[in-house]
C-alpha cells in the first residue's frame, strides 16, 4: 500500500536540505551590500532570494501544477542597475545548490527530474521567475506549497537560530512539514548532542514527526514525542524581536502560570522544533523540557498584524504530529485556508496537549484582564 504523500515528502526534504547547505555556506561568506531592507523594515539577504530560487525550482520541476505561497518576490532583483550585483550572486549561488550531484544523504534518493544534479544551470531570468512563483494568494481548496526560505533573517545574520521552512497543504490542511535548522543542535536517540550537527525536522500527517542530523550523517532519525505529564516545570519560548511578540504581555502570562524562570528567546520556527523535542539551544540537558516548554506568540498591541501562513504551517504540523497542541491564543485551530495570512486567528500557542494547553489558554485570558486593569480600562 502506497504511503500517503511519499513523493511530496521526499522532494521537500531534498529541497530543504539543499537550501540549508546553501544558507550555511552563505552565512560564512556574506558580505556588506548583500542585504536589503523591506518596507516593513525586516532584512532580506542574498540567502533568502537564493534559497527561494532553489526550492521553487525544485518544486516546480517535480510538481509543475502546484502553486506556491512564498515570502519573497524578485522585484528588487529585477532593477537593471541597483539589482544587478544581487541578481548575479543569486544566479551563481542558486545554480551551485541545484547542480550538486544527486545523492541520498538525507535518506531520499534524489531524481534528475526534480531539476537538480550535475550540469544543471539556470539563467538569471529562469531563477527570478522561480522566485516569483511564490506569489500565489492561497486558497481553501486544492494543493499548494508554503515557503519561508529563511525564517528569522536577523537570527541568520547574527549566526544564531534561523530556519528553512516548507509545508505542503491540501484543502487548507497541512499534510507535510519540513524545517531545516542548521544551528539547532541535533540530539541522538540517547539525548546526547552530536557536535557540529544541526537538525532537519519532518512531519507527515498521520505518520508522526522526526528529526534528522544536518549535515546528513548515517545517524538514524529520532522520533519526536512531546511528553504529556502532570504539573511539568513550565517555561516560555518567545521571539527575540520585540516587534514580533509582546514581551510585556508574555510576562503577565508567566506570572499567571507562576513561571519564575526567564523566557528563552530565539528566532524563527526553530521554536516549534524546540518544543517538539522539549530541548532548546546549546544546553538541552538543563531543566528545560519534560513537557513544560510553551511557545507563545502574541501580537504587539496596536499593530494590527496578521500572522503569515509561511511563519507557522510547517511548525504547526511538527507540533501536532509530535503529540502536542497547536492553536491561537483563544484555543482555536489555526486556519490555513484564508489566503496568505491566518486571518482572524490571534496569536499562536504550541505546547503539550491537555493540562498544559488548558492552563496556557486560561493564563492568557487572565493576562488580558490584568492588562486591562493596568491600562485603567
Amino acid at each position: 500500500m502506497a504511503v500517503p504523500f511519499a513523493l511530496e515528502t521526499q522532494v521537500a526534504l531534498s529541497a530543504v536540505n539543499r537550501a540549508c547547505h546553501l544558507t550555511s555556506s552563505i552565512f560564512h561568506s556574506l558580505v556588506k551590500g548583500e542585504t536589503l531592507t523591506k518596507s516593513d523594515t525586516s532584512p532580506v539577504t542574498i540567502g533568502d532570494f537564493s534559497a527561494q530560487a532553489v526550492i521553487n525550482t525544485i518544486l516546480h520541476s517535480a510538481f509543475p501544477n502546484d502553486p506556491i505561497v512564498g515570502e519573497e518576490d524578485a522585484k528588487d532583483l529585477r532593477h537593471e542597475t541597483e539589482g544587478r550585483i544581487l541578481r548575479e550572486r543569486v544566479t551563481e549561488l542558486a545554480n551551485s545548490a541545484l547542480s550538486k550531484p544527486l545523492g541520498n544523504d538525507i535518506g531520499v534518493e534524489e531524481k534528475a527530474e526534480w531539476g537538480i544534479g550535475e550540469g544543471v544551470k539556470r539563467s538569471a531570468d529562469e531563477l527570478l521567475t522561480a522566485i516569483d512563483k511564490g506569489t500565489y494568494g492561497g486558497s481553501r481548496t486544492g494543493r499548494m506549497w508554503c515557503l519561508d526560505p529563511i525564517d528569522g533573517t536577523k537570527g541568520f545574520l547574527r549566526g544564531e537560530q534561523y530556519a528553512v521552512c516548507l509545508a505542503f497543504i491540501v484543502d487548507a490542511t497541512v499534510q507535510v512539514g519540513v524545517i531545516g535548522c542548521p544551528n539547532l543542535p541535533f540530539e541522538d536517540a540517547d539525548g546526547q548532542i552530536v557536535p557540529g550537527q544541526g537538525s532537519i525536522y519532518v512531519a507527515v500527517r498521520g505518520q508522526g514527526a522526526e528529526k534528522r542530523p544536518f549535515p546528513p550523517t548515517p545517524a538514524k532519525p529520532v522520533r519526536l514525542g512531546i511528553p504529556n505529564v502532570s504539573n511539568p516545570t513550565l517555561r516560555l519560548l518567545e521571539s527575540v524581536e520585540a516587534a514580533h511578540a509582546s514581551h510585556s504581555f508574555n510576562d503577565l502570562v508567566s506570572k499567571s502560570l507562576n513561571i519564575t524562570a526567564p523566557s528563552l528567546r530565539m528566532d524563527s520556527q526553530a521554536k516549534y522544533c524546540a518544543v517538539a523535542t522539549q530541548t532548546s539551544g546549546p544546553s538541552p540537558s538543563s531543566e528545560a523540557g519534560h513537557g513544560g516548554d510553551i511557545y507563545l506568540r502574541l501580537p504587539v498591541p496596536g499593530k494590527n498584524y496578521l500572522e503569515k501562513i509561511w511563519d507557522h504551517a510547517a511548525g504547526a504540523l511538527i507540533i501536532s504530529e509530535s503529540g502536542g497542541a497547536i492553536s491561537d491564543s483563544y484555543g482555536r485551530p489555526l486556519d490555513f485556508g484564508l489566503g496568505r495570512t491566518l486571518g482572524e486567528n490571534f496569536g499562536v500557542v504550541a505546547c503539550a496537549k491537555g493540562e498544559v494547553h488548558e492552563k496556557v489558554i486560561k493564563a492568557i485570558a487572565e493576562a488580558r484582564e490584568a492588562e486591562k486593569k493596568l491600562k485603567g480600562e
